[in-house]
């Protein structure tokens, strides 16, 4: 029994994308680790850290499972998991409650036993029913993608979680699926007159979406990038905090476990933790991070160029997508380069759902991988 399960792992490390594999859980490892460093000078409780271990543990349990499954086969099943993920949203409408500093309810939480709690972010499940059912749309009307009916038909599909998720009130989240959208729609082809015309149409809302769309404090975050003396109700001190810290990492860190960390951070344990990253291990392993994340993003685009078909050619992007536009968002507002829109550092942010979701997407892009070896180096 023990050769038969020796001899399993060894077949299925063979078939996988073991350099993704590798790629991710040394991300997770390192993500781990410095979540240890927070909670180890009491920037954040052990709970957090035990959640975050047993999230990834089953994450990747869950990754592994879906790497089995042919992705045609997933996506098909779209009739299934896309009400399902769009009912679990709605009901954050209904019962969904706020986390840590967030400003949306978007989260559920499951009352297990008196004692523990189990909250779920059903927009993350969303993230994965979405790739799917729209690569496999994508698929649908590759050959005919320019007719204004199927770009329309296109359109409300990419941007149905656009809206919803607005409404809920996590604009950060929805502006990943827009960026998702954005990517897998110009990957299929997608001809320059609707992108130009995208573009005249985006520039002519702008000041209908700051008049109308964005509150004053959507408005003040913004403002605050751009002159850091604008501060109404110190709407910059978490970016401020966060850019001292990044700064006083300097070249090579004060260390993980330092009893110097800086305390005044919020939120520096999932959306700042870049700020203690940098300050741990300073700029030379804050590059060395950013370049783990970002070679897991070009390494699951590889996989897209070696697909037999055009499905998993646009689950690939779809995923990348997801990875590349969260870190880019991310650390963008650890920079002051964007404002603080509530996005979580894929592999190293605290988050249950964040952590097992992000490998059921990694689970897809190893099932596009183990059912298209054949044609890997053809």
């Amino acid at each position: 029994m023990i050769k038969r399960a020796i001899s399993s792992v060894g077949r299925y490390i063979r078939q996988t994308d073991i350099i993704l594999f590798l790629l991710c859980l040394t991300a997770s490892g390192l993500g781990i680790l410095m979540l240890s460093g927070i909670v180890s000078v009491e920037l954040a409780n052990k709970s957090r850290l035990y959640v975050q271990i047993a999230a990834t543990l089953l994450g990747i349990i869950a990754a592994i499972i879906m790497s089995k499954i042919d992705y045609h086969f997933m996506a098909k099943l779209w009739k299934l998991h896309i009400p399902f993920s769009v009912f679990l949203v709605l009901l954050t409408f209904i019962l969904g409650q706020q986390r840590g500093e967030a400003d949306d309810k978007a989260w559920i939480v499951f009352n297990l036993t008196t004692s523990v709690q189990v909250s779920v972010q059903p927009t993350e499940l969303l993230k994965i029913s979405f790739v799917l059912s729209f690569a496999l749309h994508l698929e649908a009307v590759r050959e005919n993608i320019n007719k204004l009916k199927n770009v329309i038909l296109l359109c409300i599909h990419g941007l149905y979680p656009v809206v919803l998720i607005h409404f809920q009130g996590d604009d950060g989240t929805a502006l990943v699926f827009l960026f998702v959208f954005l990517c897998m729609i110009f990957s299929a082809g997608i001809g320059w007159r609707y992108i130009f015309l995208a573009l005249g149409a985006a520039a002519a809302a702008l000041p209908i979406i700051w008049n109308t769309v964005l509150s004053v404090d959507q408005k003040n975050r913004i403002l605050a990038i751009w002159d850091y003396d604008f501060d109404p109700q110190n709407i910059g001190w978490q970016q401020l905090q966060g850019r001292i810290s990044i700064g006083s990492g300097q070249i090579w860190g004060i260390g993980i476990f330092s009893p110097e960390h800086r305390a005044s951070v919020p939120e520096i344990h999932n959306d700042f933790i870049f700020a203690f990253i940098a300050e741990s291990v300073g700029f030379v392993g804050s590059v060395a991070v950013l370049i783990l994340l970002v070679s897991i993003g070009l390494k699951i685009l590889a996989n897209a160029r070696h697909s037999q078909d055009y499905l998993g050619k646009y689950i690939c992007i779809g995923v990348s997508a997801i990875i590349m536009t969260q870190i880019f968002i991310n650390i963008g507002m650890c920079l002051s380069i964007l404002p603080v829109i509530g996005i979580t550092l894929p592999f190293f942010s605290s988050g249950g759902s964040s952590a097992a979701t992000l490998y059921l997407a990694i689970g897809l892009a190893l099932s596009v991988y183990m059912h298209n070896r054949k044609t890997l180096f053809s």
